[in-house]
């Protein structure tokens, strides 16, 4: 006679979960991190923050941009009087400044890709430690955030955990609207 070790695993599981005292519910919690990501007090000052490091770099690299395809329109304008040496002059700076342009953007993607990682990476061991805090502060025995398809309301602590974090966010400068406290959810 064999037996499988999946069906000896499957067997001790049923028994466990029948064994198990009525009194012992296990409270479960579901958070949506999408959420928090967008949402978060945090996430905007992440987002305001690597806008305002790569937004003048950006905004010089589309002005450079602009400039190149006036230069190239003239070109294209003067080209029948221009002489052969002129001409072969213009092309070269025109391939040159495209390629200088080219590579900037590269530079500035490769500079803006790391630092976004690095600061999202930050702002979610930030979120995760939150999670963790509120889950064990109202006595949570497991909380799930990914791969959830469906969910109650009842069990869906993202709104109380937002809160948190709302509540734990640098204050706006004076004149600046206050942003509105989501009430938090019951668990």
């Amino acid at each position: 006679m064999q037996v499988s070790f999946r069906k000896i695993l499957l067997g001790s599981l049923i028994a466990a979960t029948f064994s198990l005292p009525a009194a012992a519910e296990i409270k479960v919690g579901v958070v949506d991190i999408a959420k928090l990501f967008e949402e978060s007090p945090q996430a905007k000052v992440v987002q305001e923050s690597l806008k305002a490091e790569f937004g003048p770099r950006l905004q010089q690299l589309i002005a450079q941009e602009q400039a190149l395809k006036t230069r190239n329109d003239k070109y294209q304008k003067d080209l029948a009087t221009m002489a052969a040496d002129q001409r072969t002059k213009a092309e070269k700076d025109l391939r040159d400044s495209a390629r200088e342009i080219e590579r900037k953007k590269a530079e500035l993607q490769d500079d803006s890709n790391a630092k976004r990682q690095e600061e999202m990476n930050k702002l979610q061991r930030l979120l995760f430690g939150e999670v963790r805090e509120y889950a064990k502060a109202q006595n949570f025995d497991v909380v799930i955030a990914e791969g959830v398809i469906y969910t109650t309301p009842a069990i869906d602590i993202t709104a109380a955990v937002l809160a948190s974090l709302q509540s734990r966010a640098p204050k706006p400068a004076a004149g600046a609207a206050p942003a509105p406290a989501k009430p938090p959810a019951k668990p």
